[in-house]
Order: C-alpha cells, then sequence, then structure tokens
C-alpha cells in the first residue's frame, strides 16, 4: 500500500510530461509535413523534375503564412 503513496505521484508527472512533450512537438512543427519525407525517397536527387519539384516545394513555403 506504501509503494502506492510513490508510484501514483510518478505516474501522474509521467503523464504531464508526456502531454507537455506532444504539445511541444505541435507547436513546433515537428508534424506539418508527415507525406514529404516518405515521398522522398521515390525520386533520384539528380532528376531535374524533382528539383524543379523541390524548388516550387520551397517557394509555395515562403509564401505560407508563418505561425508563431
Amino acid at each position: 500500500m506504501s509503494a502506492l503513496y510513490i508510484l501514483i505521484p510518478v505516474a501522474l508527472v509521467l503523464v504531464a510530461f508526456a502531454i507537455w512533450l506532444f504539445f511541444w512537438a505541435v507547436d513546433s512543427g515537428q508534424y506539418d509535413d508527415l507525406d514529404g519525407p516518405a515521398h522522398s525517397i521515390l525520386f533520384d536527387d539528380q532528376d531535374p523534375k524533382h528539383k524543379a519539384a523541390i524548388d516550387e516545394a520551397d517557394q509555395s513555403a515562403e509564401q505560407a503564412p508563418k505561425r508563431d
């Protein structure tokens, strides 16, 4: 029974930390582009079409409104 006095607060602290970590990741933009890295492995870096797509994506990212 005395172990519960230690384990319950430790569990609450761990849950609070996990929630804080999740919100930090969302606010810092960790989940903004989930498909880009998965699709990027399908293209060669030397492909001129791929280079044009990267340039176009960079331009659209620069024009997108920034989040504070």
